[in-house]
């Protein structure tokens, strides 16, 4: 497995609004130099990089797609990650659900929940 810092890496719930998590989460994997994308269904562009409308979207397959949205939205994005064979997804706390992490796990993805992944990786 690829260490995290050399992982293509796609932010699913980044805002326009600063204070939002997604976009903090966003901006941080940006200024560490990672290989990070942003996903958000409106699109457009946030500190100076694209923001996809969703992961099929995106001209390179991530390895890890790290959730920053409401339950719902994430059960959809594990069924995208399926189609899209991505095999790491990271659900921030909040974001989550029990349906979704079993989803993951039936489909053969790690997940990982219940912890922030900036923490977690020591960029917060």
């Amino acid at each position: 497995m690829k260490p995290f810092n050399e992982k293509v890496i796609a932010v699913v719930g980044v805002s326009g609004d600063r204070s939002k998590f997604g976009r903090r989460i966003f901006e941080s994997l940006v200024a560490e130099r990672l290989n990070v994308y942003g996903v958000n269904p409106r699109g457009g562009e946030i500190s100076n990089r694209k923001i996809y409308k969703n992961l099929a979207e995106m001209e390179t397959r991530p390895d890890v797609v790290i959730t920053v949205v409401q339950p719902a939205v994430t059960e959809k994005i594990v069924e995208e990650c399926r189609a899209l064979c991505v095999g790491e997804i990271w659900m921030q706390p909040g974001s989550e659900s029990p349906a979704a992490i079993e989803l993951a796990k039936k489909y053969g993805m790690s997940v990982t929940h219940g912890a922030c992944i900036m923490l977690a990786n020591g960029i917060w």
